[in-house]
């Protein structure tokens, strides 16, 4: 008798989970939500094959409202837990979520070594430059100058900006986008998915209670066409209402140029997000607004070994090579103490 073994065919729905969703009323993180919940069936992987894990803050309490596997870590540490849960079981799906605080503050040393090992999961920080679970203090994104109720005079340290320290670290998928901008972040998430290796994305996520309009320049109907650039690998960086200003290197430094005054497409600096040297990656993600518009889409995706993949090759190695090991033989050799 034949057997059906194909998967069953999923919908969002599948994916939302029992849980009433505890968000204020109008915060980004329903956006993002969504928008997991529409990417995840397109992926061909099973519930039970999906796993999120998060740590501490409003972001953090994503893993409840999906319907799949998830860990609610500890401070800081997702990065940490989905590192020993992917090289134990890299047959999961294995999805970090975190925001500027959780992540980038007493995560950020974790979050940093995941990403260089390209462990092969997926990290979504949440960005909304303010602490909102512990009621609007300043964070590691906060711009300077800005007053909450931790600096009532302005925050004097200089922020840190995601996409650069992803980079940095050899990040090889990073990427960003917008809580607003629903096919925008769609797209990304997917393509996240699929990448093979770390992959870290920015979604620039409004906090209406604690930090309203933090990103109006770049969600504002007016305003975003001039305010932000959407990276196309193998086009130019053309912006504006009317398509017609543009990025151009003048040496090592990027400038806004006037297109159709001397001023050609070919002149302009065209995306490249397989460039193997990141130089290009991260001096775009140093674009900022004011002075100019903010990138979104994929700063960089390219193929490396993967830490888990690594890890268990190794691992097979060994064993080939020695045998099982057997913990209660270790423990007993060699030189040991009874403490009395």
């Amino acid at each position: 008798m034949a057997t059906d073994t194909s998967l069953p065919v999923l919908s969002p729905n599948d994916f939302a989970s029992d849980q009433d969703v505890r968000w204020c009323p109008g915060c980004g993180d329903y956006s993002i939500l969504a928008q997991m919940k529409k990417v995840l069936p397109t992926l061909g992987v099973p519930r039970e094959k999906t796993v999120f894990v998060s740590g501490i803050g409003c972001s953090s309490r994503f893993p409840y409202y999906m319907n799949t596997y998830g860990i609610h870590s500890i401070h800081g540490r997702a990065p940490a837990v989905a590192t020993g849960l992917k090289s134990s079981r890299p047959d999961l799906s294995v999805w970090v979520i975190t925001g500027d605080g959780d992540g980038l503050s007493i995560g950020g040393n974790h979050l940093m070594h995941a990403i260089r090992r390209n462990l092969d999961i997926n990290i979504v920080l949440f960005n909304n430059r303010i602490y909102g679970l512990t009621k609007g203090q300043y964070s590691p994104t906060s711009p300077l100058g800005k007053v909450t109720k931790s600096t009532p005079m302005g925050a004097i340290d200089n922020p840190l900006h995601p996409l650069s320290i992803a980079i940095g670290c050899e990040g090889t998928f990073v990427a960003r986008s917008i809580d607003t901008n629903i096919k925008h972040l769609g797209m990304v998430l997917k393509r996240a998915a699929e990448h093979r290796g770390t992959s870290f994305i920015e979604v620039y996520q409004n906090c209406n209670v604690f930090n309203d309009g933090a990103f109006d320049y770049a969600t504002d109907r007016e305003t975003k066409a001039d305010t932000t650039i959407e990276l196309e690998h193998g086009k130019p960086l053309i912006f504006g209402k009317n398509r017609d200003k543009g990025i151009r290197l003048n040496g090592l430094n990027p400038e806004i140029v006037p297109l159709g005054k001397g001023v050609s497409e070919d002149d302009l600096l065209f995306h490249d997000e397989r460039a193997p040297e990141p130089s290009l990656a991260y001096l775009l993600s140093r674009m900022s607004h004011p002075e100019f518009p903010e990138p979104i889409g994929v700063f960089r995706a390219v193929d490396k070994p993967m830490y888990d993949q690594l890890l268990n090759s190794q691992i097979a190695e060994a064993r080939k090579a020695r045998g099982e090991g057997d913990l209660q033989k270790l423990f007993t050799s060699g030189d040991t103490w009874r403490v009395e």
